[in-house]
């Protein structure tokens, strides 16, 4: 949750998110890169964790009352990306662009997941890794089709930031394609039983340690083939180090087998040494209390960036022309505005030191209060 925000500051902030990728590997450096890459690894963690935690929450329902929950819940996912969320990128009132990202990915995914959980666990955790590992194989038909695969496609799979026209000067565009994200969530569903009560905490260490393990070296080797797994392949670069940044520079939209593997794979490996960390060890603490009020600080986190963004448009006194820039959707953000990363990471720090009170509210407000509308958000 903490590292996400980083790459959403980054957006606002870095003088050159609206214009360059900090990926290319012919304009960027080094910290740049690191910037962005590490933050690879919050949506897949956070989807596999939402499954592992579907899962779990299951274990005190029948499966109707789970279904019917997934079902609801990913319903009003989708509702608040494209209300809520969509809002707090642009601050555009009137929703002239509605974004589809990782909100909408795990809302349509749980829908998908309460309709499936009437099937036997591994059936649904080999579907999973059966979306993982061969999705990808619909690349080579998209490129013979040059990306023209109609809507149901796009939104399952190609996306790619395809932009749709829904209403006269009322557009949709597509981050986040579900497909993958299916799989991912499929797979920490499936995998929950090692997280319930009753389960021995040793063999659960050793076997995510394994599995970590395990899709590491699939990572590694596919990789090193360069063939298969990911759209993008890697190449020799100008030097050794920008060309180990082309082997881990790996597709994210949709998320590649590379991709899914490389990053869920370390998220094992650190789940397993974290669930050796007591709970009352204070830097855990400090870390946790975000990841128990994850939608709400999800929410919150991007107003408040949008909000500085604001801010600092009317101390530099830009003009009004410059409100809706050309190259970026979010409205108070010129396409010249921004820092270096050393002021970056000087918002990314300021805007976690603010939300911590704030999560901590909210969370003691939710645990002392049974109102429904709680467990949405």
């Amino acid at each position: 949750m903490i590292i996400m925000a980083l790459d959403h500051v980054r957006d606002f902030f870095h003088y050159t998110a609206s214009t360059d990728s900090p990926t290319n590997l012919l304009t960027t450096t080094p910290l740049l890169f690191f910037t962005r890459w590490i933050t690879h690894f919050c949506a897949p963690t956070f989807v596999f964790l939402a499954g592992i935690s579907a899962f779990l929450f299951g274990q005190k329902k029948t499966t109707k009352e789970l279904s019917i929950f997934l079902v609801k819940r990913g319903g009003w996912l989708i509702i608040a990306e494209v209300l809520i969320v969509s809002l707090a990128w642009t601050f555009d009132p009137f929703y002239h662009l509605l974004i589809l990202q990782v909100i909408w990915a795990i809302g349509i995914s749980m829908i998908i997941l309460g309709l499936l959980i009437w099937l036997p666990l591994n059936l649904i955790l080999i579907s999973g890794l059966m979306i993982i590992c061969f999705h990808n194989m619909l690349d080579y038909e998209e490129i013979n089709r040059n990306g023209h695969v109609g809507l149901f496609w796009d939104l399952a799979h190609y996306g790619k930031f395809e932009v749709i026209k829904l209403i006269p000067k009322h557009f949709g565009i597509i981050v986040y394609a579900f497909l993958p994200w299916t799989g991912i969530l499929m797979l920490g569903y499936g995998l929950g039983r090692f997280f319930s009560s009753n389960f021995n905490s040793i063999r659960r260490r050793n076997l995510l340690f394994l599995f970590g393990t395990i899709c590491l070296l699939i990572f590694i080797i596919l990789r090193s083939i360069n063939q298969y797994g990911d759209p993008s392949h890697w190449y020799q670069q100008r030097n050794p180090l920008f060309s180990f940044f082309s082997f881990i520079n790996l597709t994210k939209y949709p998320p590649s087998l590379d991709y899914i593997a490389m990053t869920i794979g370390v998220a094992m490996i650190a789940i397993g040494l974290l669930d050796r960390i007591s709970i009352r060890y204070s830097v855990y603490s400090f870390l946790r209390l975000f990841g128990t009020v994850p939608f709400f600080y999800y929410v919150i986190h991007l107003y408040l960036i949008h909000f500085f963004t604001l801010i600092f448009f009317f101390l530099e006194k830009y003009p009004a022309k410059d409100i809706v820039p050309q190259h970026s959707p979010f409205m108070f953000r010129p396409d010249r505005f921004g820092f270096g990363l050393g002021v970056v990471y000087l918002i990314w720090i300021s805007l976690i030191l603010i939300l911590y009170p704030i999560c901590n509210w909210y969370h003691h407000y939710k645990t002392t209060h049974k109102q429904w509308w709680l467990s949405y958000i």
